[in-house]
């Protein structure tokens, strides 16, 4: 059977996105000149993605962008823009980033805003690298935004059809107009909020509020707390600031993690949805509710924490809405919290913000639809005929999304436990448990953290620690595991199918 995917469509997208990645590198490129540090690594990344991208163009199609050729433009452009995001760090040479392998690593997390890193000295780095790790963060929040406002909800991935718009197409073989529409809008949103960021944070350090606030560090952390992403040029990341900081930081990380286009209608002065929004309510309450716990079990006497009820308050919400948001910040070393507490943010790095933000992990939406099936299951289960819709914010949900959901969620949670046996597996084949400090739960987490997207793990890969310690087998499947949950797993998973190519 011939195969019946327009690749030549999908390759000729992929080129264009390539070549635009020239754009954002002009910005690194130009700090390199003002800081008089070497422009080698960027001219070079800059020349090799023009050059792809315009090979790429050369493959045309007079076909129409349909589902499958959206799922391998997808796939293809996270896994190149990645990987020529690498080429800096490679040709910098600088510290462990200059390994390919770590390079690859750091670009992945970085595009997927997974905000784990390798690096291991933060010194060594210019600072024009240091920004082009943080740019990357943001234009990967960007891309996720547009990614499942106009491709991922039309195409039926994993209940994201679910999300709020009214900018749908109801023929999904023609995707190209919504993209450039949605496009649009999600810029203008993302930039205004930066930018917001970047006033409120230098202001901050103008004011002498925050004293090592400064402009570069402004922009770097506006760059990354509205992508939901944690990089920070900082090796103590946010900690490194004034508690202030840390408390103007949330409210971006949240906003970031709040669907964009429910903030749309609210900037347009239709605020009845945000309270009619059941996801927005049940997002917000995880996050008060796992606050809440966390505090409370930090603030008991036996916690050696040794902090006062304020500190307590800010590291117990600052790290759960950093995790739930999958930001990935930290203002505390929280594996020196008590177990009870670390699981609880284990629970937290399998929720994630709402569906049309930059956020990762399995999502609000999802989890409320689930846990909406689970009761009428268990209605059902004592009144067999009872017919009971599942509704969201007052609208009936078919069954055919209730179990794109289901499967979703799944595929996600089995993805987790698979990559915490390879993790153990190869950790024990490298000697990496003789390291000590190294257990099961801190392979859990480590594999809850890159494939859902989250960034800090527990034990040596923890807030201030370091995935470097991983074997370069695990750091490369990392990279994968990476590039799989951030674009909604069912994009990739489906390339692997004889079904997708030629049925």
């Amino acid at each position: 059977m011939r195969v019946r995917v327009d690749w030549r469509q999908s390759l000729n997208l992929t080129g264009s996105v390539l070549k635009w990645l020239a754009l954002p590198l002009c910005f690194p490129l130009v700090l390199a000149v003002y800081y008089r540090e070497p422009v080698v690594p960027f001219v070079v990344t800059i020349a090799i993605t023009l050059l792809v991208g315009v090979l790429f163009e050369h493959f045309e199609s007079e076909g129409d962008l349909g589902p499958r050729e959206a799922f391998l433009m997808v796939s293809l452009s996270w896994l190149l823009v990645a990987l020529v995001g690498a080429i800096p760090f490679v040709v910098a040479g600088n510290g462990t980033i200059a390994h390919p392998i770590n390079a690859a690593f750091e670009a992945m997390s970085g595009l997927t805003t997974t905000g784990a890193t390798v690096l291991r000295d933060f010194s060594v780095h210019d600072r024009s690298i240091m920004m082009w790790r943080q740019l990357i963060q943001w234009l990967g929040g960007l891309g996720i935004l547009i990614l499942v406002t106009a491709v991922l909800s039309r195409l039926s991935v994993g209940g994201a059809q679910l999300m709020e718009t009214e900018t749908q197409y109801e023929n999904v073989d023609k995707l190209t107009p919504r993209i450039k529409d949605t496009a649009r809008l999600i810029l203008k949103l993302y930039a205004g909020l930066t930018v917001t960021a970047i006033v409120v944070l230098y202001t901050l350090g103008l004011s002498g509020l925050a004293p090592n606030m400064d402009l570069f560090n402004a922009v770097a952390h506006a760059f990354t707390s509205v992508a939901t992403a944690g990089f920070s040029p900082e090796p103590l990341s946010i900690e490194a600031f004034e508690p202030i900081v840390q408390w103007v930081i949330m409210p971006f990380m949240f906003l970031g993690s709040t669907s964009f286009v429910l903030m749309y209608f609210v900037l347009q002065g239709n605020v009845d949805r945000l309270r009619q929004s059941e996801e927005f309510r049940f997002y917000l309450g995880t996050v008060l509710l796992f606050s809440a716990l966390v505090f409370a079990v930090l603030s008991v006497k036996e916690n050696p924490t040794g902090n006062g009820l304020h500190d307590t308050l800010r590291q117990s919400m600052f790290n759960v809405v950093s995790i739930i948001t999958t930001t990935g910040y930290a203002n505390a070393d929280f594996n020196q919290w008590s177990p009870f507490a670390k699981h609880l943010l284990l629970m937290c790095m399998f929720l994630g913000g709402m569906a049309g933000s930059t956020t990762c992990s399995i999502k609000s939406l999802r989890w409320l639809v689930v846990f909406k099936a689970f009761r009428r299951d268990l209605f059902t289960s004592v009144h067999p005929g009872a017919v009971r819709p599942i509704r969201l914010s007052g609208n009936a949900i078919d069954e055919e999304t209730i179990r794109d959901i289901y499967s979703y969620t799944l595929v996600a949670i089995v993805g987790v436990f698979f990559a915490t046996v390879f993790i153990v597996v190869d950790g024990a084949r490298t000697g990496l448990y003789d390291v000590g400090n190294f257990g099961e739960f801190d392979a859990l987490g480590a594999a809850a953290s890159t494939f859902l997207n989250i960034g800090p793990a527990f034990g040596p890969a923890g807030p201030y620690g370091t995935y470097d310690v991983f074997p370069m087998t695990t750091k490369a499947a990392m990279v994968i595991w990476m590039w799989v949950g951030r674009i909604e797993i069912i994009p990739v998973i489906v390339l692997f199918t004889a079904s997708f190519w030629r049925s």
